[in-house]
């Protein structure tokens, strides 16, 4: 599982290193807070790991702009005050838990631990294909951690997408499992409503990605089929597995 470690003093940035890959963890380091907002919006981490007082921008503010990106990746909020307001302001923007300075290896482990059990619990209702993360609890979707944009039609057709990965999936198929599903009325397989709405997700999921993952494609005279990479899925279940 990966770990971001966002803190400027050196010697408890190599301290927890050392403890966290004797761990098992795998540790991205950072000293600056501008820095390790950019390496938190752009990477997947399993849980981060944020200083209050770092240099460029303070923790509380980076850890704002990761919630407003909507990454709710579980963060621990690292301070040196042992102040009330101090704890409830990291708690009020954002972070899930903190520890103050000075602290023992041993309540760090235990509370990143108790964290990624209840991340691990809500991911259960997350589909992971490629760069595209499925809600199904909240219904929303992002791509490369962004949220996209989707009505209720074309999040259910997403959903259907991605529950059947690599699949030829026919134009009845899509009806019976999408629009009889979840709405009455009838529905003919030979109007272009379906194609209408593939066309939509298409543009949100694919963009301009000269390589897009996952892509779907039009199988002619039959339906679509959502592609996943091979690689890009096995790299991905490494990433979120304990």
């Amino acid at each position: 599982m990966k770990i971001l470690v966002i803190e400027d003093d050196k010697r408890i940035l190599k301290y927890l290193k050392r403890g966290l890959e004797k761990e098992g963890f795998e540790v991205t380091e950072c000293n600056d807070g501008a820095e390790g907002l950019k390496l938190a919006t752009k990477g997947r981490y399993d849980l981060i790991i944020v200083d209050v007082l770092l240099p460029s921008m303070d923790g509380f503010t980076v850890i704002t702009k990761i919630r407003e990106a909507e990454i709710y990746t579980p963060i621990i909020n690292l301070t040196s005050q042992s102040s009330l307001q101090d704890k409830v302001t990291g708690l009020s923007v954002g972070a899930d838990d903190y520890v103050t300075k000075p602290f023992t290896f041993q309540e760090l482990i235990a509370r990143i631990n108790a964290l990624l059990r209840r991340a691990s619990a809500h991911t259960a209702s997350k589909l992971f294909l490629g760069n595209i993360t499925l809600n199904t609890s909240s219904r929303i979707a992002y791509k490369n951690n962004k949220k996209i944009i989707l009505t209720r039609k074309e999040y259910l057709l997403l959903e259907y997408f991605m529950k059947n990965p690599d699949k030829v999936l026919s134009r009845q198929d899509i009806i019976d499992n999408v629009w009889k599903a979840n709405s009455s009325g009838k529905y003919d397989t030979a109007s272009n409503i379906i194609d209408v709405y593939v066309k939509k997700i298409r543009t949100k999921i694919e963009g301009n990605d000269e390589n897009p993952n996952p892509s779907i494609e039009s199988i002619r005279g039959v339906g679509y089929k959502l592609n996943v990479r091979v690689e890009d899925e096995e790299e991905n279940k490494e990433d979120t597995k304990d």
